[in-house]
């Protein structure tokens, strides 16, 4: 379930909408030719969100605080981009739908993670403790 939760997220994060003059595009390509926009102030939002999405995949995948790091860089170019452009223009359910999924299946892996941790430590502590009494 946590896996899951993990990967329907980014991939919600990573198909997140953006609406243009003409058409609208895929959050994951406004991403990657925003990071090599030089000059561009969505530059260094672009960059935290992929960082934040390569987070997912490195060996720290699991830890909390870097479950939490990487949720704050990708929340970081939405927010951005919200403040600058407004957010009555983004009042669109490609918009909407998929960024309520990455933030709740997202928090939800986080909660996950946090309870699994909890569980693994709890018992450590109880197994420590009946050994400690024999």
């Amino acid at each position: 379930m946590k896996n899951i939760s993990r990967i329907i997220s980014i991939i919600s994060y990573l198909f997140i909408i953006l609406a243009g003059e003409m058409i609208g595009i895929p959050f994951i390509l406004w991403l990657f030719f925003t990071i090599f926009d030089f000059g561009n102030i969505d530059q260094i939002f672009a960059i935290f969100g992929v960082l934040g999405v390569g987070l997912n995949f490195s060996k720290w995948k699991n830890k909390i605080l870097i479950t939490i790091i990487s949720f704050i860089l990708m929340l970081s170019p939405i927010i951005a981009r919200m403040s600058q452009v407004g957010n009555e223009k983004f009042d669109y359910l490609a918009f909407q739908i998929p960024l309520t999924f990455f933030i709740v299946l997202y928090l939800l892996f986080i909660i996950i993670n946090i309870k699994e941790k909890k569980l693994v430590s709890d018992s450590a502590n109880s197994q420590s403790l009946s050994t400690n009494k024999h």
